[in-house]
C-alpha cells in the first residue's frame, strides 16, 4: 500500500484571520480559496511542499450534523479543544519568534518534554492548538 497524507482540515470561525495567520505568521503558501464569506474552503500549506496542504474550512458546513452537534463543535472550538495540528521545524525559537511576534495566543513556549521533543504551543485564531515541534 502506499499511502501519504495530503490534506488535514481546520476549522474556521473567521476565514480571513486563519488565512492571515496561515499565510503572514506561517509563511504557508494559499493553494485555494473557494466560497464566499464564512463559507470559505481555504487550502494553504508549507511553501516547498506541495503535496501537503491543510484545509480551513466552516465547521458546522455538513448539511447531516444536527443542531446539537453544531453547537457542541462551537463550543468546543471556543474552549480550544476541537482541532489541533502538529507542524515540525529545524529551528524551535527563531519559528516561536516569528510566531509570537504578533497577536498569536502563545500557549507553551519552547520547552524541552520529558518525552524527548522539544517544542511549544500557539493557538491560531479560530482557537485550534498548533503545537511545533523541532526536528532534531
Amino acid at each position: 500500500m502506499d499511502l501519504t497524507i495530503h490534506t488535514s482540515f481546520l476549522p474556521h470561525v473567521d476565514p480571513d484571520a486563519s488565512l492571515a495567520f496561515y499565510r503572514d505568521v506561517l509563511d504557508f503558501e494559499i493553494r485555494s480559496d473557494v466560497g464566499q464569506g464564512k463559507m470559505r474552503w481555504i487550502t494553504v500549506g508549507p511553501a516547498g511542499q506541495p503535496g501537503t496542504s491543510i484545509l480551513l474550512a466552516p465547521p458546522a458546513a455538513d448539511p447531516g450534523i444536527t443542531e446539537d452537534e453544531r453547537r457542541t463543535v462551537a463550543e468546543m472550538m471556543a474552549k480550544g479543544t476541537y482541532g489541533w495540528i502538529l507542524l515540525a521545524t529545524p529551528d524551535l525559537d527563531a519559528t516561536f519568534e516569528k510566531v509570537q511576534a504578533g497577536d498569536t495566543e502563545v500557549v507553551q513556549e519552547p520547552t524541552e518534554q520529558p518525552y524527548g521533543m522539544r517544542d511549544c504551543a500557539v493557538r491560531d485564531p479560530a482557537g485550534n492548538l498548533v503545537r511545533i515541534q523541532e526536528v532534531r
